[in-house]
């Protein structure tokens, strides 16, 4: 157990002492102050606090961290596609199909089980599910992700997130063609109102989601790539965007258009973590990566492109 004293500055301005704790200790999630909280492990002047007190100039904080521990989850020999790795940050091309990490429905098999026998170990909070991770990709997405072998580089790098300094563009292929060749989105998204396992763009509620897309190509077969940047990080962002806007991605069963069925070979929404860019939490120096359309999305785009503008069984088939 390693424990940190905290005193807030007399020019800090009042916040949730969870909040204002997430920015203060590198390594540790709001959630995961928030467990500390419940755990008794946070106190001032000896007593416990509630995750919602406000700070106030000169509290001294008392925070007791444990040790990191991984021992729940099982390192796993799952091939990884590995771009880029040294000693600070590992960046990975993931595969269509892999979760990212253990949760409900999915204790084995994950990317964090198996970076956890790449790496032998990696950092997060005290029991966490997700360590080393500092972003997600949906499990039908696939796509580069980066993440962080140290605490130092798992705080550098989650700030990166937070700040909006990662640059992230994918490639989705959808329907239709949007009217405008480069357009911009900007909606409140929270969890939906009818079916609590999606998201939906709401009119009030919600957290600030912004996507920047641009045709990249138009095909045949009543579809479009698209080339999508992606300013926020919202849960299903782009599905359910592109899907707001009339256009949803090609193989996406939550958002998009259940009357036309895929032939076999498309199991998945049509979207890739196509770049990837952000600055080296050791050196400061600024990394891009790219990852190659993987091959199920361009038999997909190559079929689309050889249709001469009626859907004629190449690409879809009606029902």
């Amino acid at each position: 157990m390693k424990e940190q004293i905290l005193v807030v500055p007399q020019d800090a301005a009042s916040k949730r002492i969870d909040r204002w704790l997430a920015e203060n200790l590198p390594g540790l999630s709001r959630s995961g102050i928030q467990v500390l909280v419940k755990s008794g492990d946070i106190t001032i002047d000896g007593r416990g606090v509630e995750s919602d007190l406000k700070t106030a100039p000169g509290m001294t904080i008392s925070v007791r961290i444990p040790e990191p521990s991984v021992s729940s989850l099982s390192p796993e020999a799952i091939p990884l596609n590995i771009l880029y790795e040294d000693q600070d940050l590992i960046v990975i091309n993931k595969a269509p199909g892999m979760v990212v990490h253990p949760a409900a429905g999915n204790h084995s098999g994950t990317l964090v089980n198996a970076l956890l026998h790449h790496c032998s170990r990696l950092p997060g909070e005290a029991g966490g599910m997700r360590p080393g991770i500092v972003h997600r990709l949906d499990k039908n997405t696939s796509g580069l992700l980066v993440a962080a072998k140290n605490e130092a580089a798992m705080a550098d790098l989650s700030k990166q997130f937070k700040d909006r300094k990662v640059g992230k563009e994918y490639l989705a292929v959808v329907w239709g063609r949007p009217e405008r060749k480069q357009g911009r989105i900007e909606t409140k998204i929270g969890r939906s109102r009818s079916d609590r396992k999606k998201m939906a763009v709401l009119p009030t509620s919600g957290r600030l989601a912004v996507s920047n897309y641009e045709i990249a190509e138009a095909l045949g077969c009543g579809m479009s790539l698209l080339r999508v940047r992606i300013e926020t990080g919202r849960t299903h962002q782009i599905r359910v965007h592109l899907a707001h806007i009339g256009h949803p991605v090609v193989g996406d069963t939550d958002y998009g258009r259940r009357r036309m069925y895929l032939p076999a070979t498309v199991g998945r929404q049509m979207l890739h973590a196509a770049k990837l860019t952000f600055s080296h939490p050791a050196t400061a120096k600024r990394m891009e990566f790219a990852a190659p359309v993987p091959e199920d999305m361009q038999l997909l785009i190559e079929a689309a492109r050889a249709d001469k503008g009626e859907t004629n069984g190449k690409c879809v088939r009606k029902t």
